[in-house]
């Protein structure tokens, strides 16, 4: 029975080098240095969250309801695997949901919602 590839490191969680591979059927065996997919590098977790995407073809409201999180998590996960997959993530993203943050935070010593009115909400935004 053969068990599904990481792509990262269980002891340092940093990308595996694929080095061998070997076909079950005729057993022939190459040793080497080759390069693994993009999608190899990414958690469980991502692929995932990747899989839900790509069978809600990308739209987001989809995506919100299948995995119960807010349009921010939606684009907060989807950015983190962009980032683990090695592209660039706009900065301005990142802006809206530190903002975000920042108004939760300010909410809750305003005293305007609750100690768990805002981990919820700060969860949500991943």
């Amino acid at each position: 029975m053969a068990h599904p590839v990481s792509g990262l490191c269980p002891v340092c969680g940093q990308k595996l080098a694929v080095s061998k591979l070997t076909c079950h059927h005729c057993e022939t065996t190459i040793e080497g240095n080759f390069e693994s997919c993009r999608f190899c590098g990414l958690t469980a977790e991502q692929k995932h969250f990747v899989e839900v995407f790509l069978k809600s073809r990308g739209n987001i409201k989809e995506v919100e309801r299948e995995l119960g999180i807010s349009y921010p998590t939606v684009r907060g996960r989807l950015d983190n695997v962009l980032e683990a997959m090695g592209y660039r993530v706009e900065q301005e993203d990142r802006s809206e949901i530190a903002r975000q943050r920042r108004d939760i935070l300010e909410q809750l010593s305003r005293g305007e919602i609750g100690a768990d009115d805002a981990v919820k909400l700060l969860k949500t935004l991943g």
